[in-house]
Order: structure tokens, then sequence, then C-alpha cells
């Protein structure tokens, strides 16, 4: 199996974002953005100059730090297959137009961008200097955002558009970038909520793609839970693993240890049921609706379901002397192939 061959299947939902990470030696953000700015022809639509664009995703990548189980390269690969997906929905696909896309598609990977591996919460309990440059609020998104503006320009990728153009797409990048922002989460949502019930989203304006592209990069940055089992298992081990390793931080420190830091009281499966019932489901369940629900939205709910019920199978497996908390069941039905369909 080449990356070649992958990247002829990067819309179907169960794409396998950590073999092709292998198959291109760890390469792989870089490897799938420029497929997808081929896909959409953006290099010739901004008249892109191909030396830097390589440079710009060079550096995103490399920004990216490997040494995160869960925030790394693969996460913002994974993040943009995701979009792509979403990009993808007849919903949206016939409405966009390359701004759009090219905005969509730089934010996801570059959302995380030098992610440090903790929270907020841990980089102003420990007075880390981020915290206090952008005031204790948004304080990651923002220097995510700031980091990637700071890339574009190093770059040169934009050097050739006009200065009121090229600003234009910084600050869109940021509102993006900065709606990722897990407690704003509420905000999003109940806005999205109300668009849908008004049945008032008009996507001929410009100001309601950018506010649909706020949510689907919202969606999938937590898409994890949406996946096939296989991979949604994997992402949740990774992102505890690195939960569990601030937690040994703040023992280190002796600081207070954050929620689902500790690794004795916040298993696996407690956290991911408490994510998926309080993040995922509740924005999913919208999304679902504005999709009028697309293919892609009834298999992304299919699982959101299926992996629910698994950990909570592993919870009570995990209270039961019978079983051994290693053994994990399979999610029913067996069938994990289906959504090869999905374009």
């Amino acid at each position: 199996i080449t990356p070649l061959h992958m990247l002829s299947k990067v819309g179907t939902w169960n794409f396998d974002i950590f073999l092709f990470d292998r198959l291109t030696n760890g390469n792989s953000l870089v490897m799938l953005m420029c497929h997808l700015f081929n896909v959409y022809d953006l290099v010739h639509h901004f008249q892109l100059d191909i030396v830097k664009l390589h440079r710009f995703l060079g550096m995103v990548q490399e920004d990216y730090h490997s040494q995160n189980p869960y925030h790394n390269a693969v996460h913002a690969a994974d993040v943009t297959q995701a979009m792509y997906c979403y990009l993808q929905e007849p919903k949206l696909a016939e409405q966009l137009s390359p701004l759009d896309v090219f905005l969509g598609l730089m934010a996801a990977a570059a959302h995380d961008v030098d992610h440090p591996g903790v929270n907020q919460p841990f980089l102003i309990k420990t007075q880390h200097h981020l915290a206090s440059l952008y005031q204790n609020t948004s304080v990651l998104e923002s220097h995510h955002w700031r980091s990637t503006v700071g890339m574009l320009r190093e770059s040169g990728l934009l050097s050739h558009l006009p200065a009121d153009m090229s600003g234009d797409i910084e600050a869109q990048l940021g509102s993006l970038i900065l709606a990722t922002d897990i407690s704003r989460q509420n905000e999003f949502l109940s806005t999205f909520r109300e668009h849908l019930d008004n049945q008032d989203l008009d996507l001929q304006l410009a100001s309601h793609r950018h506010f649909i592209l706020q949510i689907a990069l919202k969606c999938a940055d937590v898409c994890n839970p949406c996946r096939v089992w296989e991979l949604s298992r994997q992402w949740s081990e990774r992102v505890c693993e690195e939960f569990y390793r601030q937690g040994d931080l703040e023992r280190e420190y002796d600081l207070e240890i954050s929620p689902l830091c500790n690794q004795q009281a916040d298993t696996v499966p407690v956290i991911q049921i408490g994510f998926i019932s309080y993040i995922v489901e509740p924005l999913f369940v919208e999304w679902h609706r504005f999709t009028d629900p697309s293919p892609l939205s009834l298999t992304m709910m299919g699982h959101i379901h299926k992996n629910k019920a698994c950990w909570n199978n592993l919870r009570c497996a995990a209270h039961t002397p019978t079983h051994s908390p290693t053994e994990e069941p399979e999610p029913e039905g067996g069938d994990e192939e289906v959504d090869d369909e999905i374009p």
C-alpha cells in the first residue's frame, strides 16, 4: 500500500491517518495538505509559489511537538482530513468559495501548532509567559493563531497578495482557530441551534459561511468518537495519556491535580463517556440537523453510539473481577467497512 493509493480515498470517513503517517515517514500533514491543495486547485487560484507553500507547511508540521501523545502533527492531519470530508458535504460544497476552502484547510492544519501538551489552567497556575501575554483568555488558541501568522509571514506565502487581502486571511484564520477554544462551546452551540431552529442560515452570505466553517472546524477537532472504534480508541488513549502526563507534572510541582488528569481516579472509559455525552453528542446532533442528515452524518452518529457503548462495557468490565480490564468488547454489528461507500 502506498501513500498515493491512500490519498485516492482521502474523502472516505474510515481513512487511517496513523497508517498514512507511517507510510509518509511522519510527513502526513505536509503530504495531505499538498494533495488537498491540488484537489481544489488552490495553488493556481491564489497564484501561490509552490516552494513557499512547501516551506510554510514544513514549518507548521515541524512546530507540532511529536513528543505529545495527542496534540501532535498527526492530530492536525486527522482534523484536516475530517475538515475535507465536511467541506465535501453536499449542503456546503456548492456554496463554498476557493477562499473558504483555503481558510478551512489552513485553519485545520495549523489549529494546534506548538501545543505544549498541557491545558490553559496549567499555563495560568504555573505563570507561563503565554498566559500573561494573552491575559488568561484563549491562551493556547491565541498562541496557535499568532504562531501561524508568524509562519505565514516568515514563509512569504501570501506576500504577493494585496495587504488588505492577506490581513483579512490572517484575521479569518484567527477567528476559526479561536473557535476551537472548548470553553466557548456553549456560545457556538446555542448560536448554531438558534440558526437551525429559525432556519435562517444563508450560505450566500460570507458571514454565515464563516460561521459554518467555525462549526465544521469545531466538529473536526472533536470528531475522534465519530470514527470507527479501531481509530477512535487510539485517539482516546492518546488524549488521556497526555492528560495523565499533565497530572504527573502537577504532582511533581505540588500543584492540585486537574480534572481528568489523575490516572487512578479518571479512567479512559469514564473520561471518554463524559466527553462524548457533554461535548461531542450535543455538537454532532446539530451538525446532523444542518446536513439534512447526510450519509456521512448518519455514519458518524452511528459510530458515536457504538463507541459510547464500547466504553461503557469497558467501564463496567473494570469493576467486575471476572473480566480482565484489558479485554475489549468488539463493537456490535461488525460493520466497520460500511462507510467505505461514503464518498
